[in-house]
């Protein structure tokens, strides 16, 4: 349903907490997302998958699906690599991933073969009806065998043409680990302290469940291999399509629809390699639609180790900290190198530490490919930092907020990673979700199996950078406006910031400015949307846009000739107008044009910039173009009879700048929270000799409505960025970073243990006590 234009008001700008234009739409189920398309004629296709951890293609039989009543093909991973070649391999770190499997199998569950047919229901008969034969290899299941490297996932490292800083890994032969990224401050081996602490920790992989099911149409037309897909990276996509079919940029086309959720989960290579690859080789319409049990396959968040400690010197400053983390990556290395280094940096946490050493590396297993999701990696090694801080204030006698408050970087502190802090108010965040669980007052302990306890943990993430965004902007006569930008509304409300930003450079309606969805014939090239990078960086490009579009009408209207008096109204000068409205600009283009319904066009580039890290001490004097700083504060009871945890309350506070729209912002520190209470007591797949064991939504347990908190606040800090739009930030991963960590303090204050492997399941947790 559109919304109703009413008088213009500063709520529709920025500030202004504007509902977003679609959210009736998505809260009816009326938006149409990509898999509501009708496509009228195609081949449904299905895939069949491998039954294999680990093991070699002797052969590939397809007479019996061949035979199935309205079949129109079967295709093989040997077939697609004898049309395309080296080309199949696709990823945005390594060339490592092929469409379908066409010399090896390297997880259970990978394509193999894929059916093209008349129906959907024909196309899944005829890929059950698939036989391989395989040779068996000896499996990778987890990372000690991995890095004891006695088989290797992949024979030799190929990096890909996207991170031009892995050219050195070409080649590289007899490894599992695909990336390394050291950090290095001080000598922690050196330093003498009152108290180390130390932790080995576990984060286990997760799944995105976005509610939206991945789904890819590809056709050819004229010669242009056109795509309709369930994309965060559309850009991304065209190129990768470009260089599989060995087309100019012009012949491929990619467009999306509003998605339903991602959280990373479609983002980069998904499905469609394949889709592209069949339409272009039959020269047919395709259709190839993921099954929600196929969804747990297609990508999973990192599962990742880490060792580490934490040294308190006589005085109580912290004096060292170390880190070996090891993130599982699966069979296919995907964005995990940059991951690696990404959450590798970040550590040691948002802390003055004399000292770091940290070792991040990502690791190939025999298991589905993980790439990026909410947080980037960063969850997992806050999990660790902030569990250790907790447990060295414990030790030293300290109260945990006071401890951690007394050593969080400041503005202008050099943060381990050599980069110095800017609009990451860490205190802010903290101080605010400690006063709203009340840390002050003394929580009731509880009695009988009810134990009560209270915890506070902080995250730190960077940006990810650099990055490209740009912006087209097209002005009508009557004041409307069309807003063209390649970022993806996936239901955290970027079109409607980006019309609010608009509107009040050029002093007009939000509700006016259409913003384009992603079509790559149409809007301009942009990196990615994720990492929570669109509201500073697109956010700048469309600031930047809009402010040339006013330029130019202040220009032409300073142009235009003074006007004579009419009817008893003064004469007025074009040169007068410095203040621009929706009325002014419509008497301005249509006396440029002297027609109605014309149009000005303007363009924007906003691109980031950074130094790469050095090559021995792994430190960058800017690693990013902007942080993010958050906290969590928790009050919880504990059933010590069954181990269920019970939030009371939890509050989320992220520094976001400032908030263009805070009522999303609150949305977004609130859906954040909600996912991290998953990851803390819920979340994790299961596998059982690459097999994955719970890959359907009967098995794979989520926090329902009655596992929510009490109460739930969400809190705004701004510290507004010199360079953002309006002094704006991301916030969509802030508020996800330090939950789990937090949880666990609280759980640890209430029953007097430390838990170091999530999630913490209630069986977990009477496992725990008993043994205590």
């Amino acid at each position: 349903m559109p919304e109703t234009p009413e008088k213009t008001s500063r709520q529709d700008w920025v500030g202004g907490r504007r509902a977003r234009y679609d959210a009736l739409g998505r809260v009816r189920g009326v938006v149409g997302h990509v898999g509501d398309q009708p496509v009228g004629t195609c081949a449904h296709v299905a895939v069949h998958r491998s039954t294999q951890p680990h093991a070699a293609i002797r052969a590939v039989h397809t007479e019996e699906a061949l035979a199935i009543d309205g079949v129109y093909a079967v295709v093989t991973g040997a077939d697609l690599h004898k049309r395309f070649g080296e080309a199949l391999l696709t990823g945005p770190a390594f060339a490592d991933q092929p469409a379908l499997a066409y010399d090896k199998v390297r997880f259970v569950g990978e394509p193999v073969a894929a059916v093209l047919a008349a129906d959907l229901a024909t196309a899944r008969e005829a890929a059950d009806a698939v036989y391989v034969e395989y040779d068996e290899l000896d499996p990778v299941y987890d990372l000690d065998t991995a890095l004891n490297g006695e088989s290797y996932v992949h024979d030799e490292l190929r990096p890909s043409a996207v991170f031009g800083d892995l050219r050195h890994l070409d080649g590289v032969r007899d490894t599992n680990i695909n990336y390394e990224y050291r950090l290095r401050h001080g000598n922690p081996n050196k330093v003498s302290g009152a108290r180390t602490v130390r932790g080995e920790f576990w984060a286990p992989p997760t799944h995105h469940v976005p509610i939206e099911l991945p789904c890819t149409v590809a056709w050819v037309e004229g010669g242009r291999l056109e795509m309709l897909t369930t994309t965060q990276t559309p850009s991304y996509v065209r190129q990768t399509i470009a260089d599989l079919l060995d087309l100019p940029l012009s012949r491929v086309r990619v467009t999306t629809r509003p998605l339903g959720g991602s959280f990373g989960a479609k983002m980069y290579d998904r499905l469609e390699p394949l889709a592209a690859a069949l339409a272009w080789q039959f020269q047919r319409k395709v259709r190839l639609a993921a099954s929600r049990e196929e969804a747990f396959l297609l990508t999973t968040r990192h599962g990742a180790a880490i060792t580490s400690t934490l040294t308190a010197d006589a005085g109580g400053q912290l004096s060292a900290a170390t880190a070996d983390v090891a993130y599982d990556t699966g069979a296919y290395a995907d964005v995990g190198p940059r991951i690696t280094a990404k959450s590798g940096m970040v550590a040691p946490g948002p802390y003055r530490i004399g000292s770091v050493d940290v070792r991040s590396r990502c690791v190939y297993t025999n298991k589905p490919s993980a790439g990026p999701f909410r947080g980037f990696g960063v969850p997992q090694v806050t999990w660790s930092h902030e569990s250790l801080i907790d447990e060295l204030a414990h030790e030293l006698g300290e109260d945990p907020y006071a401890f951690r408050r007394e050593h969080l970087l400041r503005e202008g502190d050099l943060a381990p990673m050599g980069t110095r802090m800017h609009s990451a108010d860490f205190v802010g965040c903290l101080d605010a979700v400690a006063e709203s669980i009340s840390w002050d007052t003394q929580p009731d302990r509880g009695t009988g199996r009810i134990r009560r306890g209270r915890g506070v943990a902080v995250g730190v993430k960077a940006v990810l950078t650099p990055t490209i965004a740009n912006a087209v902007l097209q002005l009508n006569q009557d004041a409307s406006a069309t807003l063209m930008i390649s970022t993806v509304d996936m239901g955290q409300g970027s079109d409607t910031i980006m019309a609010q930003i608009v509107a009040d450079v050029l002093r007009v309606d939000s509700r006016r400015v259409h913003v384009v969805r992603a079509d790559t014939d149409v809007t301009p090239y942009d990196t990615i949307t994720a990492g929570s990078r669109s509201t500073y960086h697109t956010g700048n490009a469309v600031r930047a846009v809009a402010e040339s579009m006013r330029v130019r009408l202040l220009a032409l209207a300073a142009e235009q000739p003074e006007q004579p008096e009419q009817h008893g109204q003064p004469e007025r000068s074009g040169v007068d107008t410095g203040e621009l409205d929706e009325e002014r600009i419509a008497e301005i283009v249509h006396a440029h044009f002297g027609a109605r319904g014309a149009t000005l066009t303007t363009e924007a580039n906003f691109t980031s910039s950074w130094s790469p890290y050095d090559k021995e001490t792994g430190r960058s004097e800017k690693v990013t173009e902007h942080w993010f700083a958050g906290a969590v504060g928790v009050r919880l009871a504990v059933d010590t009879a069954t181990g269920r945890v019970h939030l009371e309350h939890l509050a989320v506070a992220g520094d976001v700048g400032r908030a263009i729209n805070p009522a999303l912002v609150e949305q977004q520190l609130t859906g954040a929270a909600i996912m991290g209470i998953g990851h803390a007591l819920f979340d994790q797949l299961v596998l059982d000799q690459g097999q994955l064991v719970n890959g359907t939504l009967l098995d794979y347990q989520l926090p329902s409505i009655r596992d929510l908190p009490d109460e739930l606040t969400p809190i705004i800090v701004e510290s507004p960025h010199d360079d953002g739009p309006f002094g704006a930030k991301g916030v969509g991963e802030t508020g996800i970073l330090a939950v789990a960590p937090a949880i666990g303090n609280a759980i640890r204050d209430a029953i007097g243990l430390r838990f170091t492997r999530l999630p913490m399941t209630p069986e977990a947790i009477v496992t725990a006590l008993e043994s205590r």
